[in-house]
């Protein structure tokens, strides 16, 4: 066998597969993975143990709560909870906006669904409520199912048409309910089947341009609360391209006391805002600016009663207490399926994303499948209660993690925050100008905008993603939330495609003094091993770029496969045309006939000669840049001199040989070979695929290596393998690619190995590479 002696004096076997298998004694597939009856029953089986991590997995606060240390954690849970409390308030009443249902109901979303999560949810951090995306979502299915114009009516008096606002509200309190209902359902569907990796298909670039975009739809939706105008609702591709041009030409309709309201409360929130960011590395917790405004708003609004002596919009009743469950309309499911699965899909990614986060910085661990679990449910049951999507919001999840929260008894402590202001205090803000929770809304979508410098970052980092967020960007704003959502993961998932068609293919030289084999392209110092081509591809070989990886192995190592193997069975068939001659020669000479038999051949013979050989020999040498001057000879015959020029034979020319006899048509034949002509003179006896990259095979892959194998092995060049993970070689086994004479002994567990064995195959005895010396 073939080893490897260092200077250390330590020798080395040439490991292929089968040698490997018999060292390590790899098990086989059907001891790694159980029969499909014993994995049923270990699944259905139940046990005590097993039962306890079930009810464990799927409550998590039955195993933290029983440790719940009041003295450690009730302080700093309990102040973190009045500070994310205080943020709901204001976030509840402006969201609810963006969902286009009463301001009441977004204080219901911000108190139910962090009651939920605190049972099921498995994030320390995450704050559970209104989040902006969401909500816009939201609002653009109840305006699209609920709009204005369905809630005209004839005023009896004057006979002119005013709107039912109490029944569009009412209506559109249904929509959103069975919308967060059916994406809940659709949550726990996918938790309980264990799909929580589905969010990982939102790349966050996708991610940061999905949400810049809604962004953009946030602030189309508030404008009309900003100026007070009454802009057409228009619905489909393009609708905000529509709105906006609609908004436009409604401006000279500007109310000026809600934009002056708007304009202060703006230029306000701001300046606090920026002066919390400087001061909070001084302050405990930050200071509610939402909540001072609000407050300060409504103060203002009653003192000088806007509504009446200016005709500024405000809120309007909020109704004391709690109202009644009802079951979601379920008529309503076929209209908002796919936007129902839009909300659920992004929804997630927001929490899970932010939950990860957290964990990592915090040292726990957060499970994918129970948060899908946790948020469908609190989606849900939320449902039951009027509730419109929730799920985490980066800016009070950040405050619940800053002001010291530990657990989510801090969410328990902002829901109770949010239940007395429902119980006791929503009348109080009856005042509050809806033109102030619209900019609370504007103002707090400024991160978002900051992400549009994400343009010139991915610029210069990767253009791909560069293209996935401008994509989204724009098929979010043409397409609306739902269609843009799905043409940007169908995007996303192209280019993942087209990266793994498109790969890198080099060819790898050695670098001296190492086992080492990089591309000879980029680097300077990697030398080919003379006789071998090793060839790699950065990507998986299968269906899709399998043909691919074909032409590019035939470009890189020089040979084209087809011509070749054209050449050669014309040359067997010409072979076997003269064999048969001889034979038929042999039995007329036997019976006498050899004298007109030899003249009849002769003729046949220069017939053949005389129209069809081709000589294609190069009349000056070839030039430094490749290219060579050609002359074309038919029906004559080279002289010896010429036969080491010659080169490419076109498509179509007919390869015969001409000489005036079976003897010097043999002679010719062994100087003009195959690997004597042209294009297809080389020096490579081995080939060498290194498979490290692939991390699975398919039947169409599996298919073409055969081929590889077998045509390259027509021409006398030896096909191998190396670097194959254990997987692959099992996907191998089960698609039949080992036979006789590819046999898993071609199949070497590093391209050194490889080099080894083929360098030995070919009949060295002793090599010295880099500095070491390898025997057999």
């Amino acid at each position: 066998f073939l080893t490897q002696r260092r200077t250390t004096s330590k020798i080395r076997q040439v490991l292929d597969e089968q040698r490997l298998e018999e060292l390590t004694r790899r098990k086989t597939f059907s001891e790694i993975h159980k029969p499909l009856t014993d994995r049923l029953k270990d699944t259905f089986r139940c046990t005590l143990p097993k039962l306890k991590r079930s009810v464990m997995s799927s409550c998590p606060v039955l195993y933290w709560l029983p440790k719940y240390s009041v003295w450690d954690y009730g302080m700093p849970d309990l102040v973190s909870g009045i500070s994310v409390g205080i943020m709901h308030l204001p976030q509840g009443l402006a969201y609810a906006l963006l969902a286009s249902v009463p301001p009441v109901f977004g204080l219901y979303t911000s108190l139910y669904p962090a009651l939920i999560y605190f049972f099921f949810g498995t994030s320390r951090h995450n704050s559970i409520g209104t989040f902006t995306v969401l909500s816009i979502m939201v609002g653009s299915v109840t305006e699209r199912l609920a709009p204005d114009e369905f809630f005209l009516k004839t005023n009896g008096t004057n006979l002119t048409l005013e709107m039912d606002v109490a029944a569009r509200d009412a209506y559109r309190v249904q929509v959103a309910a069975a919308t967060t209902f059916l994406g809940g359902l659709i949550q726990v569907l996918l938790g309980v089947i264990k799909f929580g990796f589905v969010g990982t298909y939102l790349s966050e670039p996708l991610v940061r341009a999905y949400t810049s975009a809604a962004a953009a739809h946030a602030v189309v939706a508030q404008l009309k609360y900003l100026f007070k105008v009454s802009p057409k609702r228009f619905t489909g591709p393009l609708s905000q391209v529509y709105t906006l041009v609609d908004l436009c030409l409604s401006l000279p309709k500007t109310h000026l006391p809600t934009l002056l309201v708007s304009s202060v409360t703006i230029v306000l929130l701001t300046g606090a805002k920026e002066l919390n960011s400087f001061l909070s590395t001084k302050l405990p917790v930050p200071i509610p600016v939402e909540l001072i405004t609000i407050v300060a708003a409504t103060l203002l609004s009653s003192t000088i009663d806007l509504n009446n002596n200016y005709s500024v919009s405000v809120v309007g009743e909020i109704p004391s207490g709690l109202s009644a469950p009802s079951v979601p309309n379920l008529s309503l499911f076929g209209d908002v399926i796919g936007d129902a699965f839009a909300l659920a899909i992004v929804g997630y990614a927001v929490s899970i994303s932010l939950g990860k986060t957290f964990a990592l910085k915090h040292g726990y661990k957060v499970d994918s499948n129970q948060e899908l679990v946790a948020l469908g449910l609190s989606n849900a049951v939320g449902s039951f209660f009027q509730c419109f999507s929730v799920c985490s919001s980066m800016s009070r999840s950040l405050v619940q993690e800053t002001t010291g929260g530990k657990t989510q008894m801090a969410g328990v402590a902002s829901a109770l925050i949010v239940l007395v202001t429902i119980l006791k205090l929503g009348m109080l803000f009856q005042e509050l100008p809806k033109a102030v929770l619209a900019s609370i809304v504007l103002v707090n979508l400024k991160g978002m905008f900051k992400q549009y410098s994400d343009v010139v970052t991915l610029w210069r980092r990767s253009k791909i993603d560069l293209a996935v967020w401008l994509v989204t960007w724009v098929s979010t704003m043409l397409l609306n939330l739902d269609l843009g959502l799905a043409a940007s993961i169908a995007f996303a998932l192209f280019t993942v495609t087209f990266r793994t068609q498109m790969p890198t293919y080099s060819v790898l030289g050695n670098v001296p003094g190492t086992e080492l084999y990089v591309d000879i392209e980029t680097h300077r110092e990697a030398r080919e091993v003379p006789g071998v081509t090793i060839f790699r591809s950065s990507a998986t070989v299968y269906f899709a770029n399998a043909e691919l990886y074909l032409e590019a192995l035939k470009e890189k190592s020089g040979l084209d496969i087809g011509k070749m193997i054209i050449y050669k069975r014309r040359q067997e068939a010409k072979q076997r045309r003269r064999e048969r001659r001889a034979k038929r020669r042999a039995k007329r000479q036997a019976k006498g006939e050899v004298g007109n038999v030899q003249h009849k051949e002769e003729e046949q013979s220069r017939t053949e000669r005389g129209n069809g050989t081709v000589f294609v020999i190069p009349t000056a040498p070839q030039t430094p840049d490749g290219c060579s001057r050609w002359e074309y000879l038919k029906g004559g015959h080279p002289d010896s001199t010429s036969l080491g020029w010659m080169s490419e034979l076109q498509d179509g020319d007919t390869t015969t040989l001409g000489s005036s006899s079976e003897d010097t048509l043999s002679r010719d034949l062994e100087q003009v070979s195959l690997g004597s002509l042209g294009k297809w003179t080389w020096d490579i006896h081995s080939i060498i695929l290194d498979l490290s990259t692939a991390n699975f095979i398919d039947t169409v892959a599996i298919q073409t290596l055969k081929n590889i194998f077998r045509d390259f092995s027509e021409i006398d060049v030896d096909i191998y393998f190396s670097g194959c993970q254990a997987s692959v070689v099992e996907q191998l086994e089960r698609g039949d690619f080992f036979s006789e004479t590819l046999r898993k002994q071609h199949l070497f567990v590093s391209v050194h190995d490889a080099v080894l064995y083929c360098l030995n195959h070919r009949g060295a005895s002793c090599i010295t590479l880099r500095g070491v010396s390898f025997f057999w």
